[in-house]
């Protein structure tokens, strides 16, 4: 079963929301409140809003438990962007966005479950130079 929740217009840009979500994507609910909690950037305490609504609809509306969810999708989308604009000299003028996003998170019982170890594993190794295998 998938549980969802939405956290709309949040006041981040995507592309900083976005490298926090790409981190808990596969993770077991207690490991992604780990990182969330323990992240110092500005968008961790907004995905940890919207996780933490997606475990209470799971727990509360499914009665689900909390020890089985996974985080089975977490995606940043682009919300509406405000555009100011502020003074520059000799009287032009240069334009602000104030962007926003939308943070969807998908929880999921039926998902396998990813540690930590496992997701860092999956990364290919970088080959080495001929330089360093002709020196041995």
């Amino acid at each position: 079963m998938q549980i969802h929740s939405t956290y709309k217009y949040a006041r981040i840009s995507a592309f900083k929301a976005r490298e926090l979500t790409r981190e808990i994507q596969g993770l077991p609910v207690a490991a992604a409140l780990d990182i969330v909690t323990f992240s110092p950037k500005k968008a961790a305490a907004l995905v940890g809003k919207t996780l933490k609504s997606a475990i209470a609809n799971a727990e509360h509306n499914a009665n689900l438990s909390v020890d089985s969810l996974v985080v089975k999708e977490a995606t940043v989308g682009e919300g509406p962007t405000s555009k100011r604009f502020q003074p520059k000299a000799r009287g032009s003028a240069g334009p602000i966005l104030k962007r926003t996003s939308h943070i969807r998170i998908i929880l999921s019982d039926d998902a396998p479950v990813k540690t930590r170890e496992e997701k860092g594993k999956s990364k290919p190794k970088a080959k080495k130079s001929v330089a360093t295998q002709e020196s041995k």
